[in-house]
């Protein structure tokens, strides 16, 4: 499958796209997202506008035409809607207009997940919005609903082996989610765990158990953390883990921090701790170069069908220059092996630019 961390089509890239929406902001120092276009045009050159739906994705749609995996599966970070009532007293408000949808549709997504920390910045009504949107799109979606039953159900996605890819999404408060987006019986909002113990744990592996069937690889799906840091909660190792061995998952998909983290192969199942921004507006912003948070990486983990088992870990190296996705250089892949072996799991550099991890 195809596996991504952050997606960020709102703001500077809404408005780069044949589509824009309103451009209008609510942060603090910036007051439109045009803003954010200029930026990175300071940093990398001008940019053509308008560009078409595909531009963004630039070099990866290649690498995901070689690869074709049964599944594609990012976090999408931003409402997709017209909504112009943001979240009360939150000081960043995403939002990409729906007419630009097809920018996720031409890298052939199957799945995004929602639960995060800027789903609902244009409240109860954006997340609505949002919802229709990407299924009127054919997209599926997980981690968010109209209801509480809607946020736990899965995505379910039917791979060519005959089996299902089951995607699972939760939102923990350690990134940011406010505790109010949770969703209620009633009410609109995303899967909110309540912390990372062994009670939680627990109480993910039921709903998981009772949709399972044989032959399913499960991905469960986790916002939580914070942006920058390699550092990797005792907590969170402990949930991830607890996934596996209580929940059933095939895989933990980890986001919410704006650079790649370690990678951990825990019995035969990837923990992927971060895997960091792929797509955003942030081109241009100083202070957090250390972490080189220009770099960022599709990983494409492959599974036996019948157990769950990783059978082989490939990541593919990317730089986002102009808004779009170029192939990482090999100074910048290299650097990429060093931040994801944090965790002591060994990466091998191929011939062909990709960083891989067999299992023997």
């Amino acid at each position: 499958m195809f596996l991504a961390g952050d997606v960020m089509t709102g703001r500077g890239i809404d408005q780069i796209l044949p589509r824009p929406g309103d451009p209008r902001l609510f942060e603090p120092y910036v007051r439109s997202a045009l803003e954010y276009v200029a930026l990175a045009e300071r940093a990398s050159g001008p940019l053509p506008r308008p560009v078409d739906f595909a531009y963004i994705w630039g070099d990866a749609l290649a690498e995901l035409e070689r690869v074709n995996p049964d599944a594609r599966i990012v976090n999408l970070e931003t409402a997709v809607t017209t909504n112009n009532e943001p979240w009360p007293g939150k000081g960043i408000h995403y939002r990409m207009n729906p007419a630009n949808v097809p920018c996720l549709t031409a890298a052939g997504l199957d799945c995004c997940v929602l639960a995060n920390n800027h789903v609902l910045d244009w409240s109860a009504a954006g997340l609505t919005e949002t919802l229709a949107s990407l299924r009127a799109a054919g997209l599926r979606t997980a981690g968010a609903g109209r209801d509480a039953a809607e946020a736990q159900a899965p995505a379910v996605i039917g791979h060519r082996q005959a089996g299902r890819v089951l995607v699972f999404a939760f939102a923990s408060e350690t990134s940011g989610v406010p505790r109010e987006w949770a969703a209620g019986p009633q009410g609109a909002g995303v899967n909110m765990l309540d912390d990372l113990s062994a009670r939680s744990a627990q109480a993910v592996a039921r709903p998981i158990a009772a949709q399972r069937r044989g032959g399913d690889i499960v991905v469960a799906s986790v916002h939580w953390g914070g942006n920058w840091g390699y550092d990797v909660d005792p907590g969170q190792r402990a949930f991830a883990r607890a996934l596996i061995d209580g929940a059933g998952a095939d895989v933990v998909h980890g986001h919410s921090s704006h650079h790649a983290m370690g990678i951990e192969i825990y019995r035969d199942r990837p923990i992927l701790y971060g895997c960091g921004d792929l797509i955003n507006d942030y081109e241009g912003i100083e202070g957090y170069e250390a972490y080189r948070p220009e770099l960022s990486v599709l990983y494409f983990p492959t599974f036996d069908a019948d157990s769950g088992r990783l059978l082989e870990l490939t990541l593919s190296p990317m730089r986002l220059r102009r808004m779009r996705l170029e192939r990482a250089t090999p100074d910048d892949a290299a650097w990429l092996r060093v931040a994801l072996g944090r965790l002591g799991t060994r990466l091998e550099p191929r011939d062909d630019g990709t960083l891989s991890l067999r299992l023997d």
